[in-house]
């Protein structure tokens, strides 16, 4: 694998991606500035320290910051000398509306164009509507006066838990260019990623911007579809687990999320699957963005179809009963808990009488800020001592590995609700535990 022309590179955010991002691209071989408003944030990043939890990316985030090729900075300002700037902030769900909110893209486009005097490429890699490219592209121009700074669109594809294998070994890369100088420049960038296989598909600017939400949205549906088999089983006795598993050999299907439980959550597939029915609505495609639609309402009835188990096992009420639950984090190897399945059902809960105890390894201090009403405990046992009910919310595998043997003795009562069909339901059976999945 030969080295690419060592470039330098800007990133605007550091979030999970701007962070990976950043760190990725030093540990290719290209001097990297990485940029947020967030004094308190960079100053940790600076200082090698990771301000959310994602494994394997502090080591390579100290190995960029010691070799000299990554340093941190508030200041738009220390940008300027990049030839390449990827622009990674967040376009979480606008307020009130199923949009993506864009205004941190459209500052961070503006605020790069006024301070480029030279040739250079902006790079979107933040998930947006169609249309927002173009756009970004216009507003450049203006403000630019010229085509000196050219814009393309490089979606992510980044997993929370896995940035690290999918920045540094993407199993696609998408450029939406509008000229071939742009692909060069992008394909400079990636040279080594590309040299080691890794495909290439380059397209206009709506077709890289459709990629990613378009695969979130088909991922969605096929969580929400393995869970609308899952109330189907429920009514006819079938079970739902071999039934997965059955499909999954189908090499058409595949058995990557078809796992039924509580669904999805997080930063990215809500959001997205919301902004992608939005967009469909606001061209008209009404039947569209019904589909997209059911997809988000069945995967949302899953949250209450967990606290319905957990409420018939109470004996029909939450009111007075001490609840454990365990996860809170949108899923396992992760802080996240961003638009959290395990944490809307903890605090749904607490909302119907019952005194909740949360328990997740990594993720609560991130759910206390959101949900500080809540009860945290620093461990499984702390958590369940006392407790009417256990919940499985988040399928860490901590929680896979537990023992009904050493659970029993300090709960009041053995009753469990999996929310994620992480437990082998004989064992716990077999131990005098109530089971639902």
């Amino acid at each position: 694998m030969s080295a690419p022309e060592r470039l330098t590179v800007s990133v605007v955010g550091t979030g999970y991606l701007g962070t990976a991002h950043a760190a990725g691209m030093a540990q290719l071989g290209h001097d990297v500035v990485a940029m947020d408003v967030d004094a308190e944030k960079i100053a940790l990043l600076s200082a090698c320290e990771l301000p959310f939890f994602e494994p394997g990316l502090g080591a390579l985030l100290r190995k960029g910051v010691e070799s000299g090729r990554l340093r941190f900075t508030t200041s738009y300002d220390d940008l300027a000398g990049a030839g390449a700037h990827f622009v990674c902030v967040g376009t979480p769900q606008a307020p009130g509306s199923c949009a993506a909110d864009l205004r941190w893209v459209e500052a961070a486009f503006g605020e790069l164009a006024a301070r480029l005097t030279g040739p250079a490429l902006i790079v979107g890699k933040s998930t947006v509507p169609a249309g927002t490219a173009r756009r970004m592209a216009e507003t450049v121009r203006r403000i630019t006066g010229g085509d000196r700074v050219e814009v393309a669109w490089n979606p992510e594809f980044l997993r929370e838990g896995h940035a690290v294998e999918d920045t540094l070994r993407p199993d696609r890369l998408v450029f939406g260019v509008e000229t071939p100088r742009a692909e060069k420049v992008l394909r400079e960038v990636y040279r080594p990623v590309i040299e080691e296989g890794c495909p290439v598909v380059v397209a206009d600017y709506a077709t890289a911007e459709l990629v990613k939400v378009s695969a979130n949205a088909f991922l969605a549906m096929k969580i929400s579809f393995i869970n609308a088999i899952a109330q189907v089983c429920e009514a006819t006795g079938a079970a739902v687990l071999p039934l997965a598993e059955a499909l999954g050999y189908d090499d058409r299907i595949g058995p990557r999320f078809l796992g039924p439980g509580l669904g999805f959550g997080g930063g990215c597939l809500p959001k997205d699957i919301r902004a992608l029915y939005s967009c469909a609505g606001d061209l008209g495609l009404d039947e569209v963005a019904a589909f997209l639609r059911q997809v988000d309402v069945i995967n949302l009835g899953r949250r209450d179809r967990v606290l319905a188990l957990g409420r018939d096992l109470l004996g029909g009420s939450y009111a007075g009963a001490r609840v454990c639950a365990l996860g809170a984090a949108f899923k396992p190897n992760t802080d996240d808990v961003r638009d959290s399945p395990a944490l809307a059902v903890a605090s749904a809960a607490q909302a119907e009488g019952a005194r909740v105890v949360v328990h997740d390894p990594v993720a609560v201090d991130g759910a206390r800020r959101l949900r500080p009403d809540l009860v945290y405990a620093d461990s499984i046992l702390t958590a369940a001592r006392g407790a009417d009910l256990v919940l499985l919310l988040t399928d860490w595998t901590e929680f896979e590995n537990l023992d009904p043997a050493v659970l029993s003795p300090v709960v009041r009562r053995r009753n469990m609700v999996d929310g994620r069909n992480l437990l082998i339901p004989a064992r716990w059976r077999a131990a005098g535990w109530a089971y639902r999945a």
